[in-house]
C-alpha cells in the first residue's frame, strides 16, 4: 500500500488546501499521472501517483486545509480497477452482521470522525488532549474553528460561552443570489491574495510618494539599438530591463528601502531579488529574478519573458515566488495613468509604473515641448523607510531613466 502524501510546497509555505480531486476512489492510476490539485497561495499545483495501481481511500476531502508531508490518499500499488471493488464490498458485510450490543457502534463513529479530519486539526486535537468525538463539529468534517470554538467555550469551565458565537455566525451566512447573478467560490490564491493585501495595509504605515519621468531617453535608445540588440541576444529590449536596473541602483544608495522589519529588528539584505508583478487568469502573482543585480540587460529581459510566460500557464514552481526584497509592478500596460500599489509583504517597498503619455513639458531653456512622459509611484512602509529616503530613491530612478547613461556607468 503506498500513501499519497503532500509534497514540499515551498520556503514559508507550510500550508496547501485540497483544490479537487482529479481521480476517484476505486480508479486506476499511472504513476506520475496527477491524482489531486493542491492551492497554496503562490500556485495551484498537482500531486502525482507514486505508482501504479488504484485509488483504495481518499483520507482528505476537496476544501480542507493539510500540511507538507500530511496523507492525501492511500494507493494499492499493482492493483486493477475491478480487483477492489469486491474487496471494498466483502469488507462491508461484516459490518451488518456486528452490533451485538448498544456499545459497538460508538468505537466505530469515534474512528470514522477522526479519520475525517484534517492533519492539522489532529494536530491541534492532540495539542489540547481532545478526541475529535467530544467535540461538536459545524459541518460534516471538524474543522480547525470547530476546535477552536470548543476550546474557548470550555475555558470559562461553563457550557455558556459556547452559545457566545451564535450570533456572530449570522453575517457569515451568504445571502440569496439574483436571477441574474452568479455565485463562485474564491480560490486559496484568490483569498491569500486579498488576505496578505489587507494585512500589509492594517501592518505597515504606508505611504505614497510621485514623481514623473521623461521617458524620451529610453525610448530613443530602445529604437536606436532595439534590431542590434535583437540581433545579438534573440530576444526584444523592452522597459522592465531599465528599471530593475534604475531600481537596482537606487536600492544600494538606499538600504533601507531594501529592507524588511522583523520583530524589534531591521534585516538588511545585501543582495537584491527583484520581484516583477504579472497578472495571470487565477490572480496577480510575482515571479522574483534572484541577483538581478549581477545580470546585464539581455539576461534581465531573457528572465522576465521566460517567468512571465510560465506564471499565465501556472508553471511557475513556488521557489520563484518567494523571498523578494523589492517589487516592480506595471498598471501601464492596461492604461493606468496613476496607481498607489499595496507593499508586498514582508518588504518595504514597491515601484509603481504607469503609461506613457505625450504631455507638454517646460524645457530648461523654456521651450514647451511634448514628451513621453510617466508618472512613477513608490509606496513605501513609513516605520522603516523615512520621507526623505523615500523621496530621494525615488529621484534616482527618474534621473536613471532619463539618462540611462548612468545605468552603464554606475553614477
Amino acid at each position: 500500500m503506498a500513501q499519497i502524501k503532500v509534497p514540499v510546497l515551498g520556503e514559508s509555505v507550510s500550508e496547501a488546501t485540497v483544490a479537487q480531486w482529479l481521480k476517484k476512489e476505486g480508479e486506476a492510476v499511472k504513476a506520475d499521472e496527477p491524482i489531486v490539485e493542491l492551492e497554496t497561495d503562490k500556485v495551484t499545483l498537482e500531486v502525482n501517483a507514486p505508482a501504479d495501481g488504484v485509488i483504495t481511500k481518499i483520507i482528505v476531502g476537496e476544501g480542507e486545509n493539510v500540511e507538507v508531508d500530511a496523507i492525501l490518499g492511500e494507493l494499492e500499488e499493482g492493483a486493477v480497477a475491478n480487483d477492489t471493488a469486491p474487496a471494498a464490498a466483502k469488507k462491508e458485510e461484516p459490518k451488518k452482521e456486528e452490533p451485538k450490543g448498544e456499545t459497538a457502534p460508538a468505537p466505530a463513529e469515534k474512528s470514522e470522525g477522526a479519520a475525517k479530519t484534517s492533519p492539522a486539526v489532529r494536530k491541534m486535537l492532540s495539542d489540547n488532549n481532545l478526541d475529535a468525538a467530544s467535540v461538536p463539529a459545524s459541518g460534516d468534517r471538524l474543522t480547525k474553528e470547530d476546535v477552536q470554538k470548543f476550546i474557548d467555550s470550555n475555558k470559562g469551565g461553563s457550557s455558556a460561552p459556547a452559545s457566545a458565537p451564535a450570533p456572530a455566525a449570522a453575517p457569515a451566512k451568504p445571502r440569496e443570489i439574483g436571477p441574474r447573478e452568479e455565485r463562485v467560490k474564491m480560490t486559496k490564491l484568490r483569498k491569500v491574495i486579498a488576505a496578505r493585501l489587507k494585512e500589509a495595509q492594517n501592518t505597515a504605515a504606508m505611504l505614497t510618494t510621485f514623481n514623473e519621468v521623461d521617458m524620451s531617453a529610453v525610448m530613443d535608445l530602445r529604437k536606436q539599438y532595439q534590431d542590434q540588440f535583437v540581433k545579438k541576444h534573440g530576444i526584444k529590449l523592452g522597459f522592465m530591463s531599465f528599471f530593475v536596473k534604475a531600481a537596482i541602483q537606487s536600492l544600494k544608495e538606499f538600504p533601507a528601502v531594501n529592507a524588511e522589519i522583523s520583530g524589534d529588528d531591521i534585516i538588511y539584505k545585501n543582495y537584491y531579488d527583484i520581484g516583477v508583478a504579472v497578472s495571470t487568469p487565477q490572480g496577480l502573482v510575482v515571479p522574483v529574478i534572484r541577483d538581478a543585480d549581477s545580470m546585464n540587460m539581455a539576461q534581465i529581459e531573457g528572465k522576465i519573458v521566460d517567468l512571465g510566460t510560465r506564471a499565465r500557464d501556472g508553471k511557475l514552481g513556488i521557489d520563484e515566488m518567494t523571498g523578494g526584497t523589492f517589487t516592480i509592478t506595471n498598471g501601464g500596460i492596461f492604461g493606468s495613468m496613476l496607481s498607489t500599489p499595496i507593499l508586498n509583504t514582508p518588504q518595504s517597498a514597491i515601484l509603481g509604473m504607469h503609461n506613457i503619455v505625450q504631455r507638454p513639458v517646460v524645457m530648461p531653456n523654456g521651450e514647451i515641448k511634448a514628451r513621453p512622459m510617466m508618472y512613477l509611484a513608490l509606496s513605501y512602509d513609513h516605520r522603516i523607510i523615512d520621507g526623505r529616503e523615500a523621496v530621494t530613491s525615488l529621484v534616482r530612478i527618474k534621473e536613471a531613466l532619463e539618462d540611462p547613461a548612468r545605468l552603464v556607468l554606475d553614477i
